[in-house]
């Protein structure tokens, strides 16, 4: 038969198994690791599954500062283009996911497709319809007052304006990456529902970097979804100290050709200055047809060339297949007198 247990042998069993007045519960947090040993430096933060960060914050930062450059240059081409004065700035830069990002936009929408060789995978800038319509407005010649803005898709002739809106941001993203990587940005395709364009799966991570758009009196926005796969094999030249250098590198290189080759291209203003001299008004109104002008300068003293109004070198008269010419003899000395 099976012996019970009193009252007094059943205190006897707990009293053995309970801990002891001299050992202290540990309330610290228990950290497991493969690798540390030092678990006093550590500091524990919050992590949401839901919002997972691949991109370290000095790799925002950079790709913050990366566009900011496009911002301006992209505003100043469309300055020009417009013939308006175009505001372009960086509002913020964040890291969601694609579903995230497209469930924040309009629909209808101006959604770019971009591909950037030679990276793998696409691309998408999105161009709201509160900037959209003012600029084709400017385009075809309005002023953007009264301005109404349809909720529809664009026709093919607003979706041809807006393109070359969108080669010109092209052009500017072109040579805002050109400190990290040489990439060639084009628009690959043009939608007007984000909701039927999966560039990625709706869980993958992309990062946005958000724009605003200042036209005159209206105000839009225009958002990049860069997909983290797309820039991976550049991640690691998007820390913030790399990213500097490399710029500065390249702008003690790049600008400089890009500054002499728009200058070799630029056209002057030449002419041959054969001679001088001053008359009254009243000789002037009596000129005709023969008459002689005295200059006091003998015909075969050598002429003076000038380049935007300033002398540049002195020339011999003479002729070259039936044309009047100038050769010239030697460039102007500061110890010549012109006169």
């Amino acid at each position: 038969m099976l012996e019970s247990l009193d009252q007094n042998d059943i205190d006897a069993l707990m009293e053995s198994v309970a801990p002891s007045d001299d050992v202290q519960a540990d309330d610290a947090p228990q950290i497991f690791s493969r690798f540390r040993r030092d678990f006093e430096d550590i500091e524990i933060r919050d992590y949401d599954f839901m919002r997972p960060e691949r991109v370290s914050k000095d790799q925002m930062r950079a790709l913050h500062t990366l566009h900011d450059s496009f911002a301006r240059s992209f505003g100043a081409s469309l300055s020009g283009y417009l013939r308006t004065i175009v505001e372009v700035r960086v509002s913020h830069s964040e890291q969601i996911t694609y579903s995230q990002f497209t469930q924040g936009l309009p629909n209808p929408t101006s959604f770019n497709l971009i591909e950037a060789s030679p990276l793998d995978g696409q691309m998408c800038l999105e161009l709201s319809p509160l900037v959209t319509y003012p600029i084709i407005d400017r385009l075809l010649g309005g002023n953007n007052q009264d301005l109404f803005i349809p909720q529809r898709e664009m026709t093919p002739i607003e979706q041809r304006l807006i393109q070359t809106v969108m080669d010109r941001a092209m052009t500017s993203m072109n040579e805002a990456w050109e400190g990290v990587a040489t990439l060639d940005f084009q628009i690959s395709a043009m939608e007007s529902n984000p909701q039927i364009v999966q560039i990625v799966p709706p869980n993958e991570v992309v990062i946005v970097i958000g724009f605003e758009i200042k036209l005159g009196n209206r105000a839009g926005t225009m958002g990049l979804c860069i997909p983290y796969n797309v820039i991976e094999p550049l991640i690691t030249d998007l820390s913030a100290q790399s990213w500097a250098l490399m710029s500065r590198d390249s702008d003690d290189h790049t600008w400089d050709s890009a500054i002499a080759n728009h200058l070799n291209d630029a056209r002057v203003e030449m002419t041959g200055v054969l001679a001088e001299t001053s008359i009254t008004m009243n000789e002037l109104a009596r000129l005709e047809v023969g008459d002689v002008i005295m200059t006091g300068r003998p015909s075969t003293a050598p002429a003076i060339i000038s380049v935007a109004g300033k002398a540049k070198h002195i020339a011999s008269l003479g002729q070259y297949r039936g044309n009047r010419a100038l050769r010239v003899i030697r460039p102007v000395r500061p110890a010549d007198r012109l006169d």
